[in-house]
């Protein structure tokens, strides 16, 4: 979405398209999935686990971090990412708003 259109939607409209944009990539729900089953990774875990290299792992953590879907620390020479658990309960609180809203039986098309 272009900046200059971006300005016409909510700021709540945008944030929730920057967290959807951010996983929207089947690497980083496998990320999410990770970091769900180990509640903490280190980068190296990751690579291990899905098989990808160490610099996509890395680009796709940046992604999901800078959205604010996911935080790092550092221990030693690795990160240690987590979820984010303020953001992640913004979106589930968001995503059941819209699922409210959508039709139970609609027979439009």
């Amino acid at each position: 979405m272009g900046r200059t259109k971006s300005e016409i939607f909510t700021a709540r409209q945008n944030k929730l398209a920057t967290y959807f944009k951010a996983l929207a990539h089947p690497a980083r729900i496998a990320i999410l999935q990770q970091l769900l089953k180990s509640e903490s990774c280190i980068c190296g875990d990751l690579v291990e686990e899905l098989g990808l290299a160490q610099s996509t792992i890395s680009q796709h953590l940046k992604e999901m971090k800078e959205a604010g879907l996911i935080k790092g620390r550092i221990e030693g020479v690795s990160i240690c990412y987590c979820l984010e658990l303020k953001t992640w309960n913004k979106i589930k609180e968001e995503w059941e708003t819209l699922m409210h809203i959508v039709p139970k039986d609609n027979e439009c098309c």
